[in-house]
């Protein structure tokens, strides 16, 4: 009987490494940018082709490595950082495994070139699948330049799960961003097929966050800057009234190393508590310095995780810190930072005194994607009206709601119920319809069909609206420019290389598409792409939800029998485009079951 238990191949080792370190293109940019750090770089430039699948080039001017050292670093468990257990607990650099060069090139085709400031001669390496190819002297500046093609090229498995370019591009972007913002003093460049994405000079910390954030979040944040016996956070929070429907500005670093923690995520939202508006988050980039030896980095192949020795105390520090902040500028009432400090205290009130209340101007009724709250939508001109009749609810009046009749001509008794359920017979029994949900399914299959006809009238702003948008937004709005302008959104690039905003579609108001944009850029920056006729579904039920008539408003008899006559005519009545249902029907046997 033979053995079962064998030594794995060398090859199959590493590729197995490899999957811990390197799971997509964005990991390996994550390691080569740590280490050009690492190695005293002042000037880093990233290079990427097709969203890392092709190329990804590290340029560095760093302190760079003899022949010795160049061909080592490509060794399993080869690293500069530890030489002891004491080390392992007392890590300052970014990388230290000594996995990271070994696992990328396992995976891809590597070609090094490096030079020390002392040597007038550098080194080539080039390795591909793990296996040094050739190393010979070069002629190349003083530093390091590590080109990573073909990833995955000799697992196809791997490389079939890639996501496309566009989604693994805004994942390099993410961690290009977590490594610039933890090291401003660094210039730093990002070009992706040529086009340059980033280029930013030395700056301080908040000038970074603008470079990167743009211009207009200076006016938004609010420094952050307390110091402890145990830690010390610095950085800035964003102000309530900036907040947003999605993520993106939210960082962490420990020790200028980035981290996810919901934990410490959950401190600062308790900080904001009852200062946000619903499901809103805010900006924050936060940077903790604290003694390594309260923290073990080691629990993580990516190093996105930190455990810290006194977790509670990180926490409570961390939301009174954001809340001193936020009562410092008169976001709420102020902390006593002179009570105990175990235990961050708001004093009592002084008699006769009352906490000032927080101003936020917050829209309450709008939130075009969750029913059942629907936004008014803005009056078009008489020409655009005459366009649009047929497809949009009249926004002044109550006698109709212009849903196309169908081929019946006789009206089914109906009534209201509590302003939201229409209740009419049907030969099944008692059919209950909530009016918005039905409304939306009608008008959904109109501006589906509108779409796909490009027929999507739009209406010209007098004032062009200006949002601001990331590099990488900027370039999606401009690259579905087309799409946009059949949808009736008319864009354009203003002075600043940012977005303008020119046209919207009637019925549409200008903060509606401000949110209808980001939720968009939300799906095409995520792992499910929107493109295609899932982005025509996604406008039409967007332009319903915002149009059709809310639960809650009063409906005239015309209006309830549209509604009845609209549902009717769906080939898909029962349920909502997002899988809502439109109405139930009680069977007269469940009433006499009740009535018995």
């Amino acid at each position: 009987m033979g053995h079962k238990i064998n030594l794995l191949p060398e090859y199959l080792a590493n590729q197995i490494a490899a999957g811990e370190v390197v799971q997509r293109p964005a990991s390996v940019v994550k390691e080569l940018l740590e280490n050009s750090i690492d190695a005293g770089a002042k000037h880093i430039k990233l290079l990427v082709k097709d969203g890392g699948k092709t190329l990804i080039q590290v340029i560095d001017d760093g302190e760079g490595m003899d022949e010795v050292d160049a061909r080592m670093s490509f060794e399993r468990h080869a690293t500069s950082k530890i030489k002891s257990t004491e080390d392992l607990f007392n890590i300052q650099t970014k990388g230290f495994r000594g996995e990271a060069l070994a696992s990328i090139a396992a995976v891809s085709r590597v070609e090094m070139k490096t030079r020390t400031e002392n040597m007038t001669t550098g080194t080539l390496i080039k390795m591909e699948g793990g296996k040094l190819i050739e190393q010979a002297p070069v002629q190349t500046p003083k530093g390091t330049s590590i080109a990573v093609k073909s990833l995955f090229f000799n697992v196809p498995a791997r490389r079939k799960f890639l996501k496309s370019q566009q989604v693994e591009m805004r994942h390099i972007i993410d961690e290009f961003q977590r490594v610039a913002l933890a090291y401003p003093e660094i210039e730093f460049t990002l070009i992706h097929n040529g086009n340059e994405v980033y280029h930013l000079y030395p700056a301080n910390t908040f000038k970074r966050i603008s470079d990167i954030f743009g211009k207009k979040m200076q006016e938004r944040l609010l420094p952050v800057n307390e110091k402890t016996d145990y830690v010390r956070i610095h950085g800035y929070v964003g102000t309530p009234e900036s907040a947003k429907l999605k993520r993106g500005e939210q960082f962490f670093f420990v020790n200028r190393r980035f981290i996810k923690s919901p934990y410490l995520h959950n401190a600062v939202m308790q900080a904001y508590e009852g200062l946000l508006p619903d499901k809103k988050i805010p900006a924050y980039f936060l940077f903790f310095e604290i003694d390594p030896k309260h923290i073990d980095v080691n629990i993580h192949p990516t190093k996105t995780e930190i455990k810290f020795d006194d977790e509670s105390t990180v926490y409570n520090i961390l939301r009174a810190v954001v809340r001193h902040a936020l009562g410092k500028f008169d976001r709420m009432p102020s902390i006593d930072f002179d009570a105990d400090p175990q235990l961050f205290n708001i004093p009592p009130q002084n008699k006769g005194n009352s906490s000032k209340t927080p101003s936020i101007q917050v829209n309450k009724d709008f939130n075009p994607f969750q029913e059942p709250h629907a936004q008014p939508f803005s009056r078009p001109s008489e020409k655009e009206i005459e366009a649009f009749m047929d497809f949009i609810p009249s926004s002044n009046t109550s006698s109709s709601l212009n849903i196309q009749e169908t081929s019946s001509s006789v009206p089914l008794p109906s009534i209201q119920w509590e302003n939201t359920y229409i209740v009419t017979t049907t030969s099944s029994g008692l059919m209950l319809i909530h009016q918005h949900r039905a409304h939306i399914s009608i008008l959904f299959h109109r501006y589906y069909e509108m779409l796909k006809d490009e027929k999507i009238p739009s209406q010209e702003l007098v004032f062009p609206m200006e949002t601001e948008f990331l590099p990488n937004e900027v370039k999606l709005l401009k690259e579905h420019k087309d799409w946009l302008e059949k949808s009736g959104i008319r864009i354009d690039s203003n002075a600043d290389g940012n977005i303008e905003i020119k046209g919207i579609p009637v019925g549409f108001q200008e903060e509606q598409v401000k949110n209808f944009l980001h939720q968009l850029l939300a799906y095409w920056t995520e792992d499910v792409p929107l493109e295609g006729d899932l982005l025509n579904k996604f406008l039409a039920l967007s332009l319903a939800k915002s149009a059709a008539v809310p639960a809650g408003k009063s409906l005239s008899q015309d209006e309830q029998q549209q509604i009845i006559a609209g549902i009717f005519s769906l080939e898909e009545p029962q349920y909502t485009p997002d899988g809502q249902k439109n109405y139930y029907i009680l069977s007269s046997d469940e009433v006499k079951r009740k009535l018995n």
